[in-house]
């Protein structure tokens, strides 16, 4: 039988993959509050004084993004430069745009009739990845 060996990261509150993870679903949930039809590929980035949300988003309603982040922050308690970032003096940036044709072709296919409605649901190009880093290979 061949072994092998599956790892997964786990960071710990604050942490600001935790912190942007919070704003990117606070933005979903706004917008699928109002529109559950919506497309929504949305990622958020941290850096000292900057949020950057960026992705795919397709739908009919509107959502400020800059007002969600900051809500996030202040609520995580982000809020004195003190306590190393301040959701109310950061930059908050957005680049986001509408679904690519690409992406949107290969959920929409799912939607064909006589399809089980479990395969109904595309998935874009979202997908599960993993993987560590070794010094086992050439550089």
């Amino acid at each position: 039988m061949k072994k092998w060996q599956f790892s997964s990261e786990s960071v710990t509150e604050g942490h600001p993959d935790k912190v942007c993870d919070q704003i990117s679903d606070a933005i979903l949930d706004k917008i699928l509050a109002e529109d559950k039809n919506a497309r929504v590929a949305c990622e958020t980035m941290a850096s000292t004084g900057m949020i950057v949300i960026t992705g795919e988003i397709s739908t009919e309603t509107y959502v400020d993004f800059e007002k969600t982040a900051r809500e996030v922050l202040e609520d995580i308690g982000y809020n004195r430069a003190k306590f190393g970032f301040d959701g109310n003096t950061c930059a908050v940036l957005s680049a986001i745009k509408e679904q690519s044709s690409d992406i949107a072709m290969g959920v929409d296919r799912f939607k064909e009739e006589g399809v089980d409605e479990l395969d109904s649901f595309g998935a874009g190009d979202q997908g599960i990845m993993f993987g560590f880093a070794c010094n086992e290979t050439e550089s």
